[in-house]
This record gives structure tokens, sequence and C-alpha cells, in this order.
């Protein structure tokens, strides 16, 4: 079951790391080795199935970007990884994370959870979209199955995958078979990073991501691990040191900005795991990919149809909405909760922000509902 579980969050990590290989040009050793190295380190601290993603507004803006204007650039992403890397290391440091958490109500928690999930749902059924009929039958397998612990659901859905996607790209498959390996080492990847590259990543990628990742992958992400394993319960500010430290190892070996993001631990766990062990297989997969099959690492990840990989986000996001579903007693707090998770389906960093203003604007009765 933690071999399932390993894979549940490549919902959400194949579309975006696919953008950034195949938009961006970013060499695939630097993205996989980051993301496994850094998940392989998380399963052995944490010892939960806590989460390694990418930082999702940065994704977005800078694939938008790089389609539209060219000015985003390898070098630009990991200036973005570099910034952030610095910003949670030192707000993780001084404790000002959990300061900053601590002025966070819950009803914004909640909120902020739920939106998330829905936010996965909605996703998972745009990617769905692209074949209805793929789609109901994996979704269909995958529901029968959840919770089996003699034939994992992950596996079966990708294999079936896997087998649809070699049906209808034939050319796909003969192309991964003729690929070799080849060893790739690492490289330091900030020796020619300019000004210019620096200050597009640092504000045009980097400081729009600051609200997103304080209350999805710092705050939501807490609340999440110690309500499933209050065992091994964690820390805002603990959170953000591990955040700062994984992206400025991102940023110096070719990788992306990468989070903690509460939708990865919900996927992780929809599909069996529960422990670290799932996050040390998927980065040690990962790694491998790395190392020996980086040139080939684009081809595989087409071979998955956008259909099952939305049935993979659609369970992830309902899983998590479910696990936020303690709603307060209170109307005005539940009000703020809905609102909350409405502006997060369209922007988490939005709805964080709005939150809070709401939360405030009812507790001083300027807002009744």
């Amino acid at each position: 079951m933690e071999w399932a579980g390993a894979f549940g969050d490549l919902g959400t990590l194949i579309p975006f790391v696919a953008a950034y290989i195949g938009v961006l040009k970013m060499d695939p050793f630097g993205v996989l080795f980051a993301f496994g190295t850094a998940m392989l380190v998380c399963g052995l601290y944490y010892k939960t199935p806590f989460p390694v993603q990418p930082m999702k507004a940065i994704g977005a803006v800078a694939a938008i970007q790089a389609v539209q204007t060219a000015i985003i650039t390898p070098a630009a992403v990991y200036s973005a990884a570099l910034v952030t890397g610095a910003a949670w290391l030192f707000l993780g440091l001084t404790g000002l994370a959990s300061r900053l958490a601590k002025l966070v109500p819950p009803a914004v928690v909640i909120g902020i959870v739920f939106g998330l999930g829905f936010g996965f749902m909605l996703q998972g059924v745009k990617m769905m979209q692209t074949d209805w009929l793929i789609a109901v039958v994996a979704g269909s397998g995958t529901l029968l199955l959840m919770g089996n612990r003699t034939v994992p659901a992950m596996f079966v859905l990708l294999a079936f995958g896997a087998a649809v996607g070699a049906v209808q790209n034939p050319a796909l498959l003969d192309a991964l078979s003729k690929t070799g390996i080849a060893f790739h080492a690492p490289v330091f990847a900030l020796g020619e990073l300019s000004w210019n590259q620096f200050f597009i990543g640092a504000v045009l990628l980097a400081l729009p991501q600051l609200p997103l990742t304080l209350g999805n992958a710092v705050i939501a992400i807490k609340e999440e691990n110690n309500r499933l394993f209050p065992h091994r319960r964690v820390t805002e500010g603990g959170v953000s040191i591990s955040t700062g430290i994984m992206n400025l190892f991102s940023a110096a070996v070719g990788g992306v900005p990468m989070c903690h993001g509460a939708g990865g631990m919900a996927a992780h766990v929809a599909f069996g795991a529960r422990t670290g062990g799932s996050v040390v297989i998927l980065g040690c997969v990962l790694l491998v990919l790395a190392f020996f099959f980086s040139g080939s690492v684009d081809l595989l990840f087409k071979l998955f149809p956008a259909a099952v990989l939305g049935v993979i986000l659609f369970l992830t996001g309902a899983q998590l909405a479910l696990g936020s579903s303690a709603f307060p007693a209170a109307r005005g707090a539940r009000a703020v909760v809905l609102l909350t998770a409405a502006l997060c389906i369209w922007n988490v960093g939005a709805g964080f922000i709005v939150g809070i203003a709401l939360h405030h604007a009812q507790q001083r009765g300027w807002l009744k509902m």
C-alpha cells in the first residue's frame, strides 16, 4: 500500500514537471534530481506521507509567460527557487512563520483546505473532459478498488493509463523502446545567473507565491499532518525551514520551486500511504529516472492520458475536502469558511487574504450573515 500511495500525487506532479521540461526547456535531470532528493529526505525525516510538490502559482505563471513573452528562462526559475528558499528559511528560523500562522483564524484554515479540495476536483473534471469514456472506466474501477489491500487501486489505474496511452499513441511507445540508458551527473546551476534573470524570478514568480505557500504549504499541511498523524506532529516553523532548505538546494542543482502542499498528503493517503515510506519510494523512482533516463522522461509522462491524471486529481480533491468537513458551529464562522473556500478555488492567496479580512469584519459586527 505504501508503493500504491507513493504514486497518488502524480496528477499534480506530472503536468507541472512536463510544463517545465516541455515549455521552458529546463534540464529534466535537475528537475527530477531536486524532487527526488527532497522526497527522499522528507520521507525519512517526517516519517509520514509528507509531500513535496511544485509551487503551483510559480509553475503556472512561468509556463504562461514563457509561451506569451519568452522572458521566463530556466535561470529565472532557479532564481525564484533561490528567493523562495531564502524567504522561508528566514521566516522559519526567526519564528515569524509561527507568529504569522497564529494570526490566521481556524475558519480560514478550514476554508483554505476545503477550497483546495474542490479546486483539485474541478481541475480533475477539466482533465477528464479530454476523454470521458476513459475517465468513467478509470474512475469507476478506482472507486471499486479504493481501500482494497490485495489489489491496490493506484497500480491498476497506472497500468490502465499506460495501456490506453500505448494504444492511442503507438509511435510514443516505439520511441520509448528505442531510448537507451545514459548516466547524468549533477551540475551547479547558478554559475551564470544574471541580475535581470534574478529580478524576474524574484518579482514576477517568487513574491506572488508567498501568500499561497503560507496558506496551503505551511498552515494547511501542518493541520492535515497533525490531524492524520497526531503521533508525528509538525510546526509551522519546522515546515518553513524545510521549505527553505529544499528550495535553496533545488536552485543550486537546476530544479524548480517546491513546497509541502496539503493536497499532496491527501493524494498519498487516499491511495494507501500511511508512512514516510511512500514518499521515499517516489523519491527513489525519480532519482533513478534522473540519473539514467532523463532523456526519455518527457516521452514517459506523455504516455499517461490527461483523463487518467484527472481521475487522480478528482479523488485527491475529494479526500482533501472530506478532511476539512468539521465546520464551525457559528453561522458567521461558517460563512467565512464558505467564502474563503470559494475564493481559494480560484486563487489560494486571494482566498487567504480575503478570508482573514472577512473574519475580522464578522468579529467586529461589520458583517452579518
